[in-house]
């Protein structure tokens, strides 16, 4: 049997119709109190056609994996049938026309905690692929209780569920419990459920305000709340030590946890339209710029009105040299891990590499990841588990800031259950150019519009823009243009609608780098218009 499962495109997602191999791992578990979740039919709203419109969202430690300990359970021939709960998961708005569109303001109140399946996914290589689980971190030998999500069979019929699973971690280490396997013949994007726990309180989201200039386009208007979200998609509850009398550490096997700074970045950015600007270390050939180079660069940012940097990782010496010029010229820094297709293993040498440095007192935030789910590098839970894990060694290494990683909207919005308890503030991409429907004179109000959705995205944190700008060179990607009056038009749209919020991109132009789609890749280059 196969469970299908039909994924709309969204930008920067192609539509992709995903199979499912069924009975491909089996674990015997203990169901708990779990309740099953069938969301209503989006809704959906639409005012007459405009006089004019925009668009929206552009897309631009080694780890053991286990199944669930065997724990005998009773059998039973039906499942009863659940009652539906409604949980503030964001809500789905299909705009079928070209158009502005008022999504109106709702509120949903919680009584007790709900723990429901929310959607997660991940690319998929041809072969056969491990996905989901959830995923702890331990300091000892443990045994932890868990929910998880699966799916449940019956007939026809296929459906999402939360049962609760028991894993004695026999030694210290990063452990995923309960994960999927799965075989595709082609490489695809899987969409499985995951855990997503919602605490009492009172939900609201808010009255969105958009435009629209495709047909059929679905926005995800998010929830938000005083109450903290607390998502279990990486969380295990420590119950015993394994082997020994001494009580267990929760705080040890939570890997999903914020830091003392969380839940706001009102710190990052500025007051004004002007923050922070990407910044790599790299000639034209892409060979590392020397020491003395770099300090010229950072003087001239400092110069143009810019409060921070932002690095994508470690290479290069950036941390010594980019560090150093920053210091000289009274800039913040921006730290990257940058996850490539070596995926997070590969990225571990970089964590050390700051620990190292350990300049603490430069950095504003750490970036964990630059659009690594959405290249397929990594699942979001494994991201979530690396940003925590992460997060407690520069903790210990005396770093009090922030943490985050960075995706495309889109990516966001199909991860929030994994992503939102990892991360201290919501960082996203947000590209205007690679949005067919936005002119240059579009760019600000487009950016304004995707940064007040990221808001929303995960409850009590707000939203950044770690990445904007427009190309001074390439093809059209329809409405939206190259050029250089064209990047001056749209650099100066973005600054004055969230310059003090984001983070332009990049200083000069990046040669090294391949064309890429539209031929632009390589002319970013922005400096020269502050």
């Amino acid at each position: 049997m196969e469970l299908v499962m039909e994924l709309e495109s969204t930008p920067g997602l192609a539509s992709a119709r995903l199979r499912l191999a069924a009975a491909a791992t089996i674990y015997t578990t203990i169901t708990g109190e779990g309740t099953l979740y069938f969301p209503p039919p989006p809704a959906t709203s639409m005012l007459p056609s405009p006089s004019s419109f925009s668009s929206p969202a552009p897309s631009p430690s080694t780890t053991s994996t286990i199944a669930a300990v065997v724990v005998p359970v009773p059998t039973s021939s039906s499942i009863p049938s659940p009652t539906p709960v409604v949980v503030p998961t964001p809500l789905a708005t299909t705009c079928p026309t070209p158009g502005v569109y008022t999504i109106p303001a709702t509120t949903l109140t919680l009584t007790s905690s709900t723990t429901v399946c929310a959607p997660a996914s991940t690319a998929l290589t041809s072969g056969t692929n491990t996905y989901g689980g959830v995923t702890t971190i331990v300091s000892t030998a443990t045994t932890v209780v868990c929910p998880f999500a699966t799916v449940s069979s019956s007939g026809t019929v296929v459906t999402s569920i939360i049962l609760t699973t028991t894993y004695v971690c026999p030694s210290a280490g990063t452990y995923t419990i309960a994960p999927s396997t799965t075989a595709v013949s082609t490489s695809t994007v899987l969409v499985y459920p995951t855990p997503a726990s919602y605490a009492p309180g009172t939900y609201t989201q808010a009255e969105i305000v958009t435009t629209i200039t495709e047909t059929d386009y679905v926005i995800f208007c998010p929830f938000t709340s005083p109450a903290p979200v607390a998502t279990s998609s990486s969380a295990a509850v420590v119950v015993s030590v394994a082997s020994a009398p001494a009580p267990a550490s929760t705080s040890s096997a939570a890997p999903v946890q914020s830091s003392s700074s969380s839940g706001n970045s009102g710190s990052l950015g500025t007051s004004g339209n002007q923050w922070a600007i990407t910044y790599s270390p790299y000639t034209s050939s892409g060979a590392c710029k020397a020491a003395s180079d770099v300090s010229t660069d950072i003087a001239l940012i400092a110069s143009k009105g810019f409060k921070a940097v932002r690095i994508y990782s470690t290479d290069c010496s950036g941390l010594p040299n980019v560090g150093s010029a920053c210091q000289a010229n009274g800039l913040k820094l921006i730290l990257g891990i940058f996850i490539s297709d070596t995926g997070i293993s590969g990225a571990q040498q970089q964590v050390t590499d700051i620990i190292s440095w350990g300049q603490f007192s430069l950095v504003e935030l750490i970036v964990i990841g630059n659009e690594a789910v959405f290249n397929g590098y990594c699942s979001a839970s494994d991201l979530a588990a690396f940003i925590t894990d992460c997060k407690s060694k520069f903790s210990a290494a005396g770093y009090s800031g922030q943490c985050t990683t960075t995706e495309p909207l889109n990516t966001w919005q199909a991860n929030t259950g994994a992503l939102c308890g990892a991360v201290d503030v919501v960082g996203c991409n947000i590209h205007p150019f690679f949005n067919s429907g936005i002119s240059a004179s579009d760019a600000g109000s487009f950016t304004a519009s995707q940064l007040q959705i990221v808001d929303g995205l995960c409850s009590g944190k707000s939203g950044i823009n770690l990445e904007t700008g427009w190309p001074s060179q390439g093809s059209c990607n329809g409405a939206a243009c190259p050029g250089s009056s064209e990047q001056a038009t749209a650099v100066k749209a973005i600054t004055d609608a969230v310059g003090g919020k984001s983070v332009m991109f990049s200083f000069t132009n990046d040669l090294w780098k391949t064309p890429g789609e539209f031929d632009c890749e390589q002319y970013w280059g922005a400096i020269d218009l502050f």
